[in-house]
Formats: C-alpha cells, sequence, structure tokens
C-alpha cells in the first residue's frame, strides 16, 4: 500500500518537488489506466514521465540483504 501525499496536494507542487517514490507510484498507477485517462490526466502523466527522465530515470539501488534494486513506493 501506498504511504504518502495524495494527488490533491501532489497536483499543486511542481513536480519537481515531488520525491521518486512518488513519481514512481503515480506513473505506475497512471500507466494502468493509460487508456482510459482523459486529456488532463495524460498530460500529468506525460510531466511525471518526463521528470523521471530530468532526473536520469528510475534509480537503481543496490542491492543487499535488507533490500533489492526495485524503487519501492509502498
Amino acid at each position: 500500500m501506498y504511504i504518502g501525499r495524495d494527488m490533491t496536494e501532489l497536483s499543486m507542487m511542481s513536480k519537481t518537488e515531488w520525491d521518486d517514490s512518488e513519481l514512481a507510484f503515480y506513473h505506475h498507477s497512471l500507466q494502468q489506466i493509460a487508456p482510459y485517462l482523459n486529456i488532463e490526466g495524460q498530460t500529468i502523466h506525460r510531466e511525471i514521465i518526463e521528470e523521471i527522465e530530468n532526473r536520469g530515470g528510475i534509480k537503481q539501488q543496490v542491492a543487499d540483504y535488507t533490500h533489492g534494486t526495485k524503487t519501492v513506493y509502498d
């Protein structure tokens, strides 16, 4: 389960102020419903993708015995 700021709060902030986990979560969520998004939803999703790209992608961390390499947004 995602624990973090909801879209209402995040929509009032610049995407540059979002955490990596928030970008990853909302990208994944919007990606799942992409065929059903209206123009506004598609624009938000595109902005999230652009911010992820501007940051150099979702960082793959080095795995050890306490965590894997996937960015966790739960």
